[in-house]
């Protein structure tokens, strides 16, 4: 492992601090954050960064793993016999710092007000700053990304050629599961979501019973994590004779999918991608029925910076990552949603994902 790799990191960090005009201390308690920054893979430890020294907080639980995958940082381990809340903050207190920058977004109310009447120094909340820079993803996480989405899609390629009419909604997500670890992913992205006729008119339907042969079509959207990094994708499988309704829905989020993809690039406005699919929908007279953002970077979580959406802020950068899945959805008639993974590149953009995602492949013949 390259040490240097996270010290570089966490050396951004310092200079995000320093350009925002915050304290030059921050306590970073997001696991994911944490890891981000070190390279650890466990949990329950925060890391704290001043202009001078760098100290990871835990507990003997996790004394050879700190010392295996984060060489370079100091490590302080709560003793059996202190509060693991109070050692933080007396590791604190040992840097007499005058202020102190908190990750106010994780931390609870109760937390934040504990810890400032504990820490003998001033605490400064700030929103969102590690996951800007975990927002630009470089060549390493593109990669672990792109594993990710390999063994997503070898993962739905064994259960499309096994799906038979008798499966449950249940038994097609568990072998999901099956599947993405068997070729190399260490668990789902998320709980797959399986969803038969009406059900797929539920964004985050939760799996039943409901058999595959009940309806003509189902939606499926599931994802893989591997080497930490994670895939997120949606497709549509036709099992028999549907509406010519559903057909046209189906080419309309196709349409609607492609117009938001071919506005990815540098600088454009997350605002007018999430418009290029919303107006797509829109005049075709499916408006109303969608609903959600266009989309979010995925990274070492499926959610992350950026969201896109109608009330999206920023713009796009290279090395961003993120979903394109808009969807109609037809209480109690059903919902058609497509989602790709799309790379942000310097001069435009690249589709990580390959499943084909064609009207006429998304038929499938089950027994």
């Amino acid at each position: 492992m390259d040490f240097n790799y996270f010290l570089q990191r966490r050396q951004r960090l310092q200079r995000l601090l320093k350009k925002q005009k915050l304290p030059a201390a921050i306590l970073v308690t997001n696991p994911t954050n944490v890891t981000y920054l070190t390279g650890f893979t466990g949990d329950s430890t925060s890391l704290l960064l001043t202009a001078e020294s760098e100290t990871l907080i835990s507990d003997s639980r996790y004394t050879i793993q700190l010392g295996e995958e984060c060489q370079g940082i100091d490590i302080a381990i709560c003793p059996p016999k202190v509060a693991r809340p109070q050692f933080l903050c007396d590791v604190v207190n040992r840097h007499k710092l005058s202020d102190l920058t908190v990750e106010a977004d994780h931390l609870t109310k109760s937390r934040f007000d504990w810890i400032d009447s504990q820490c003998k120094t001033g605490l400064v909340g700030t929103v969102g700053l590690t996951a800007q820079l975990r927002a630009i993803k470089d060549k390493t996480e593109i990669q672990k990304i792109e594993r990710a989405i390999a063994v997503c899609e070898k993962a739905f390629g064994v259960i499309r050629a096994q799906l038979t009419g008798s499966q449950t909604e249940s038994q097609v997500a568990h072998n999901l599961e099956h599947e993405i670890r068997r070729f190399g992913g260490t668990e789902c992205s998320f709980d797959p979501i399986v969803g038969v006729g009406p059900r797929s008119a539920l964004p985050h339907a939760v799996v039943t019973d409901r058999q595959i042969g009940e309806n003509p079509f189902v939606l499926i959207d599931w994802g893989a994590r591997v080497d930490g990094y994670v895939s997120d994708l949606t497709r549509v499988l036709i099992t028999g004779k549907i509406s010519p309704k559903m057909q046209r829905i189906y080419q309309v989020v196709l349409k609607a999918q492609l117009a938001a993809i071919a506005k990815i690039r540098p600088g454009a406005n997350i605002t007018d991608v999430d418009s290029a699919a919303r107006k797509t929908i829109g005049d075709a007279g499916f408006g109303k029925y969608f609903g959600h953002g266009l989309g979010h970077g995925i990274g070492l979580e499926v959610h992350e910076q950026p969201f896109m959406s109608q009330v999206g802020d920023g713009q796009l950068k290279s090395g961003m990552v993120v979903t394109v899945e808009p969807g109609i959805y037809l209480p109690k008639i059903g919902g058609v949603r497509l989602e790709d993974d799309v790379l942000v590149t310097r001069d435009g953009h690249r589709v990580l994902s390959s499943v084909d995602k064609s009207f006429d492949n998304a038929f499938v013949i089950i027994e």
